[in-house]
């Protein structure tokens, strides 16, 4: 059974850090590559971070380069977003995603956690 459980977030003011974590079972985790994803109300769905299956390589929506890290550990099938530097705007529910293309598209979502940042 594929799971991707989210966990880590939480209400944090301007300024403050969060970390996110995605612990994944039911599959080979390390041949995927992960993704953060975040959706506020009303907005669409919008693609925060990526990084490898080797975890060799990420990518950061502008929005957040420089803020947020992604990053991802193997042996735990984990992976995390390092959040620094929250703004009001980061508010949603982000979620993780594993993803492998071969002859077929493999994917699987996560259940969401909610980060609010506010003072």
């Amino acid at each position: 059974q594929v799971q991707l459980v989210e966990s880590g977030g939480g209400l944090v003011q301007p300024g403050g850090s969060l970390r996110l974590s995605c612990a994944a079972s039911g599959f080979i985790f390390r041949s995927y590559a992960m993704r953060w994803y975040r959706q506020a109300p009303a907005k669409e769905r919008e693609l925060v971070a990526t990084i490898s299956s080797d975890g060799s390589s990420t990518n950061y929506a502008d929005s957040v380069k420089g803020r947020f890290t992604i990053s991802r550990d193997n042996a735990k099938n984990t992976v995390y977003l390092q959040m620094n530097s929250l703004k009001p705007e980061d508010s949603a529910v982000y979620s993780c995603n594993a993803r492998r293309a071969a002859s077929v598209v493999y994917e699987y979502w996560g259940q969401g956690t909610q980060v609010t940042v506010s003072s």
